[in-house]
């Protein structure tokens, strides 16, 4: 599994944590790191990918619906965040 952050999640001890976990953190260091660099070329690559997700959630943020939850039950609320979901895939594809 990976978890992947930007720059404020470039710690060591999260990094520790997470790997005690079986976690593996991807996030670009910190420009004013001090220690040994622990990521490479390799694993940023999937760093790059990040963005989409970004703008997806970037685009559930339009649905006034979604801003702010006005239904009552987590069950409702959870079948607009599907629909939503669903409508946005559909008009990107």
């Amino acid at each position: 599994e990976h978890l992947i952050g930007d720059k404020a999640y470039d710690s060591d001890g999260l990094d520790t944590q997470l790997a005690e976990q079986g976690v593996e953190l991807i996030a670009p260091h910190r420009t004013n790191r001090r220690k040994l660099k622990t990521q490479d070329g390799r694993a940023l690559r999937r760093y790059a990918r990040r963005w989409l997700v970004e703008r997806f959630f970037a685009w559930m943020q339009w649905k006034r619906r979604l801003l702010t939850r006005w239904e009552y039950y987590a069950r409702n609320f959870l079948g607009f965040v599907q629909l939503a979901s669903i409508t946005i895939l559909l008009k990107r594809i």
